[in-house]
């Protein structure tokens, strides 16, 4: 009775969790017309309402939380979408509505339509409509903004926003930067941009992200040392030059950067990025005096319990610290938050290894092996040394929005409670049989993270995620899905995630061990036989 009254309360907690907050995403603008030197246009209109809508008082998303909602689906950033996966990445981000638009350019004359798009009904609202001349693109978009926050009201007569824009043609750099294919063309525009407008921080910061993913941290250093420390972005470039010190090895530097800034204002990455610079300053014992990386990734963690590289860290350094009984801790706890992370599996395989629990700990080195090849050698599952290198840098002050959201979603729950994660899962699968998937999800992931090896849950996620385009997490899931508890059907459904991938020779392979299973399933014959008529048997990808 206790039990199922704690199911209760948890479903009402996450149907609660589950509602929309008041967060608008403002998607890239489509582009009417055929001049393609306007095409920064897209994005620079999504930047440019985000911000102005923020200036306002609304709660618009920012770039970076859109980009990592595109991300985690498997969408590329330029990408025309549907009305459908609008609405798929407005429900990974809560968002409540989503703006959706278009941008002209007639014979100098911008014309911008607008419309908001209710994410629960799937209703768009009214088009908005503003013009102007090009060089008042500031102002254009100003007033659309004031529009959707107030859609009878004036924005001719409102005073105007307390905000200072940059030249147009350095906007355009900037923007022009962001959406580029290469580092090397982005680099150049941040650099026009920053040229046209010194004062431009913003552009300094996109450019250390650059030069940072090219490995050039000295150059990465001196764009973020470059911000003055008034600017509004001043604690964010400190924080990036913290990590450029990180990736150029001077430790000290950096264990003092990141430090004050911890001083000023605690937040889990700076405790987490402590703790990494500790454990690279003198392994499982740095300066004493400083603090240990165990003592730091424990306060990250508990200062975000939902977030799983925290916890993994925490357990990553007490393994490498020799305390498997605490490893052991964490290490769960991050398979349950992801379950298909490799290195949490290989490393709990070795604690458990180290804590005599022989059978235990190679189940999870196999499961490592699975999920990712640099496991799988005979070497890497003979071995017991906790390898180096695996601990993970925090590169953002926050915790992405989508992933701090799905924590949420999550969390809240008891452990080891087998009658909640059936209970749980039994409501997950109802919710995929109506194919009501944005419920789904959460429902089986607290089956997963009550019951980490729960077959049917990892199977019906992996169902879920398929169906949502999300082909790396659903192949991770069927995976396992099969090592938890092989079935045909299991099988089956990573030779369809195979087949999204055009992957034909490894989805005949599970296609043969499905009937190896069981020679009668009618699923498995069907696909066996839809390859057949593609030929190729033993090939390797259809081009």
């Amino acid at each position: 009775m206790a039990a199922a009254a704690a199911g209760l309360a948890l479903v009402a907690a996450g149907r609660a969790g589950a509602q929309t907050s008041d967060a608008t995403l403002v998607m890239p603008f489509d582009r009417v017309g055929d001049d393609s030197a306007l095409y920064w246009l897209s994005e620079g209109a999504a930047i440019l309402l985000a911000d102005d809508l923020n200036a306002l008082g609304a709660h618009a998303l920012t770039r970076p939380e859109r980009v990592d909602a595109f991300d985690l689906l498997g969408l590329p950033t330029s990408a025309s979408l549907s009305r459908a996966t609008i609405i798929k990445v407005g429900e990974v981000l809560d968002a409540s509505d989503v703006v959706v638009g278009s941008v002209d350019l007639q014979d100098n004359t911008l014309t911008v339509h607008a419309r908001r798009l209710d994410i629960d009904a799937g209703r768009l609202r009214p088009d908005l409509v503003e013009q102007g001349p090009l060089g008042d693109l500031f102002k254009v978009f100003e007033r659309l903004a004031r529009r959707l926050v107030s859609p009878d009201a004036t924005a001719d007569d409102a005073p105007p926003l307390e905000r200072v824009y940059p030249p147009i043609e350095a906007f355009e750099s900037y923007v022009k930067g962001l959406v580029s294919e290469t580092p090397a063309t982005e680099a150049r525009f941040l650099e026009r941009a920053i040229y046209l407008h010194p004062k431009y921080d913003r552009a300094r910061l996109a450019l250390w992200e650059v030069r940072s993913e090219q490995g050039n941290h000295q150059a990465a250093l001196a764009a973020a040392r470059g911000v003055p420390d008034d600017s509004p972005f001043a604690r964010r470039a400190r924080f990036d030059a913290a990590l450029s010190l990180v990736d150029l090895g001077r430790s000290d530097e950096a264990f003092g950067a990141l430090k004050a800034l911890d001083d000023e204002q605690q937040g889990a990455a700076l405790l987490n990025d402590l703790g990494v610079v500790q454990l690279r300053r003198g392994g499982a014992s740095p300066p004493a005096s400083d603090g240990t990386p165990t003592y730091f990734f424990t306060r990250a963690a508990d200062a975000e319990p939902g977030a799983a590289d925290y916890a993994f860290n925490a357990g990553y350094a007490y393994a490498r610290a020799h305390d498997m009984k605490a490893a052991l801790y964490w290490l769960r706890e991050v398979v349950r938050r992801d379950p298909a992370d490799a290195d949490a599996h290989y490393v709990l395989g070795i604690a458990l290894q180290a804590t005599r629990r022989g059978v235990e700990g190679a189940r999870e080195k196999t499961l490592a092996s699975q999920l990712a090849s640099r496991y799988a050698s005979d070497a890497a599952r003979a071995s017991d040394e906790v390898p180096a290198g695996l601990e993970r840098v925090m590169r953002r002050l926050e915790t992405p929005r989508a992933a701090r959201l799905d924590a949420a979603r999550v969390g809240g729950v008891q452990r080891e409670q087998e009658d909640l994660a059936t209970f749980h899962l039994e409501r997950g699968r109802r919710d995929v049989e109506a194919e009501q998937d944005r419920a789904a999800i959460p429902e089986l992931r607290r089956a997963i993270y009550l019951s980490p090896y729960l077959a049917e849950a990892h199977l019906l996620l992996g169902r879920v995620y398929l169906r949502a385009g999300r082909v790396r997490e659903a192949i991770d899931a069927f995976k396992i899905a099969i090592w938890s508890q092989e079935t045909a059907d299991a099988h089956v459904a990573l030779a369809e995630a195979y087949l999204q991938t055009d992957d034909v020779a490894a989805a005949r392979r599970e296609v043969e061990r499905a009937l190896a299973l069981d020679p009668t399933s009618a699923d498995a014959r069907k696909l066996r036989a839809d390859l057949d008529r593609r030929g190729g048997g033993g090939g390797g990808r259809v081009p």
